[in-house]
């Protein structure tokens, strides 16, 4: 059996090559024949595919009120289909003389080609729906380019709506029309996009392929538009704040930088809203939010992007209890209007947005959870050696307010699942905030957790403008000492600041966070339509595509690598007189599930198998039925592209050194 699958990933690009000429060639004829597709500008759509189905249900209830079921008690198998039948026909005569007219329009993802009719699945924005095409309906011409059509294939269809025997609802096509043809070829329909990578990289595929990533793109729209009705009826107004700004303010954070040409001067990207919408509360604008996008040059993982959705709102003559009320009743609201309930179930875990939530100091919580009492900490000096006892890192510079922000991150976040309000932040960790009146070390400001998550942050807005200058010459001192993310001091929002700014509650909300959590989802990435990637090697760095990247992007990633030292690693003796460390390296073994198998025609011997090599990619191999009858699985040896069986009992070690030695040989 040795190289029988040698030449197959040619052979299969070569096979794919030949798909994508053809699709092109029936464009040309298309075209050729006055019938190009790209030429149409429009078309009237008067219904998507869940509509069709509510429409007809609803008609269907009308039409057939009070109908009885058709009974085939005591009747024997023939008499019960005849007696189906018969009432299915009068049904359908009932239905069809006051038919539903509709129109729709999408991508054809299934066909069936069965002589004069065949049958075909066109998928919208709601859903999809089977059609019904007929030559006698449509026509000789456009039936024969119909059954030429290739799935990927955008359709506009005319006709009605019917019920199948098998209870389907399906459209009678009457009209239909190529609005555009599909050059490129789907993902196999059973396995669907599974590539993570291409997923996030050709987002347009996944949507297509994939309808619960589509359901949550349309939940992130509607998250959006709650948000905008709930502040609209506390009469918030929704502004635009630049994003090339001299002076990144108003969050802890690097930004990114870049070259005004038309002024000569250096700018950033805005890491935060916040000293801008200010700016709007000093100008007597009083309730204001915007839902922009905010860049931090900083990693990327599970719950982080470079470019993110921040919303951030400010009201004044409030503080940050009634930011606290405003955030719960908001979330309640969005978990009721999107998900249909107070609780939502997030990997599992039930989270109650209906109870209310729990209210923390963060000096209370850091005592829940670990027993120490930051109140009785009377020093820098006395945090940093708690610090020390307890393992935690810390700068020279730290303070003992620093000391304990380390210590809520590294012992509580991890226990706050339910919504939790942490407040009464230590002030060195807060230079933007208003200091507690009845304890100076600590500002008026609260974080929201949910599922260990920092779901916002708000405070009681500082308006002392002498105050506020010298927590920004505190920041300047951070920055010189190489803090990247410290803060710089910003004159002009200063000067606003003197102009005088009424008691103001503000906050910020993670808008990719929230809807990560409201759709279920496990990854930042899963929430952005086109997330932050790294760019591919061997491809154009402008648009990330080619044909390499999309069928192993994991060997086309650039990634700076830490560089192991193997000099010294020595191999096991039954192998050291085969193969050098290098080489076995690079192996892969692999245990390879049998999906089919057939007897090849015309062969006493073989067997043709149909294997799953744990890659999404069904391979063939052939076997003598001596040997292979009744196997479960095969080795696949990747480095030599070759299978061997493994019997119904399994192998022993001995032997998968057998069969790895012969590997070599």
């Amino acid at each position: 059996m040795a190289g029988q699958n040698n030449g197959k990933q040619g052979g299969q690009q070569q096979d794919v090559n030949q798909l994508l000429k053809v699709r092109r060639e029936k464009l040309a004829n298309l075209q050729e024949a006055g019938q190009d597709p790209f030429q149409i500008t429009k078309y009237d759509v008067t219904h998507h595919t869940s509509d069709v189905k509510d429409l007809y249900n609803a008609h269907e209830e009308k039409l057939l009120a009070g109908r009885p079921a058709v009974n085939t008690d005591g009747m024997d198998e023939a008499a019960a289909r005849e007696a189906v039948k018969a009432d299915y026909e009068e049904r359908r005569s009932i239905m069809d003389a006051d038919p539903v007219h509709v129109s729709i329009a999408g991508r054809m993802m299934f066909k069936r080609v069965m002589g004069k009719a065949s049958f075909a699945n066109i998928q919208d924005l709601k859903g999809s729906i089977q059609i019904y095409v007929a030559r006698d309906a449509i026509g000789e011409d456009l039936y024969a380019t119909f059954k030429k059509s290739d799935i990927g294939d955008i359709w506009g269809v005319k006709g009605y709506a019917f019920r199948t025997k098998t209870g389907e609802i399906s459209i009678h096509a009457e009209e239909m029309t190529l609005l555009s043809k599909s050059l490129q070829i789907l993902p196999e329909k059973f396995h669907g996009l599974t590539d993570t990578d291409m997923r996030y990289r050709q987002r347009y595929i996944d949507l297509i392929m994939n309808q619960e990533s589509k359901e949550v793109f349309v939940k992130r729209s509607k998250i959006l538009k709650e948000i905008r009705n709930f502040l609209a009826d506390r009469d918030f107004m929704e502004v635009e704040t630049p994003m090339l700004v001299a002076n990144a303010g108003g969050a802890a954070a690097r930004p990114f930088e870049t070259h005004y040409n038309a002024l000569n001067e250096d700018v950033k990207l805005r890491i935060s809203l916040e000293l801008y919408l200010k700016r709007l509360i000093v100008g007597g604008l009083e309730r204001v939010y915007e839902i922009g996008r905010v860049f931090r040059n900083e990693g990327v993982d599970t719950r982080h992007n470079p470019e993110f959705t921040l919303m951030e709102l400010y009201q004044a003559y409030t503080d940050y209890e009634g930011m606290m009320e405003l955030t719960e009743s908001m979330f309640r609201y969005l978990a009721e209007k999107v998900c249909g309930s107070t609780k939502i179930s997030y990997n599992g875990i039930e989270i109650d947005f209906g109870k209310p939530f729990e209210r923390l100091t963060m000096n209370d919580a850091i005592k829940k959870y670990t027993g120490i009492d930051f109140d009785q900490v009377a020093d820098d000096a006395e945090a940093k050696k708690l610090a020390d006892e307890h393992h935690i890192a810390y700068e020279d510079r730290h303070k003992k307010g620093d000391i304990i922000n380390l210590f809520f991150e590294e012992f509580c976040e991890e226990k706050l699942i339910q919504p939790t309000f942490i407040m009464d932040h230590p002030i060195e960790i807060s230079p933007l905030t208003k200091k507690k009146p009845s304890d100076p070390s600590k500002v008026e400001r609260f974080e929201l957790f949910i599922n260990t998550w920092e779901m916002c942050n708000a405070y009681s807005e500082l308006n002392d403008p002498i105050d506020q200058r010298e927590r920004f010459a505190a920041q300047d001192a951070n920055a010189a000492a190489g803090d990247d993310e410290a803060e710089h001091t910003d004159e002009d929002f200063l000067n606003a600041l003197e102009i005088g700014m009424p008691p103001t509650g503000g906050i910020g909300y993670g808008i990719d966070r929230l809807v990560m959590l409201l759709t279920d989802s496990q990854a930042i990435r899963d929430v952005l339509l086109f997330p932050t990637m790294k760019s591919l090697d061997g491809v154009n760095k402008k648009n990330d595509v080619n044909n390499t990247a999309s069928e192993a992007p994991e060997k086309n990633v650039k990634t700076e690598s830490e560089k192991i030292d193997f000099s010294n690693v020595k191999i096991e003796p039954i192998f050291e007189e085969m193969v050098d460390f290098d080489t076995f390296a690079k192996s892969d073994f692999r245990a390879v599930k049998i999906l089919e198998c057939e007897a090849v025609p015309k062969s006493k011997k073989l067997l043709k198998f149909v294997l799953d090599d744990g890659e999404r990619k069904d391979r063939t191999a052939m076997e003598s039925n001596d040997t292979a009858a009744g196997m479960p699985y095969m080795a696949y040896i990747r480095h030599k592209k070759e299978y061997v069986n493994i019997p119904p009992q399994g192998l022993l070690m001995s032997e998968l050194s057998d069969i790895i030695k012969a590997s070599y040989q």
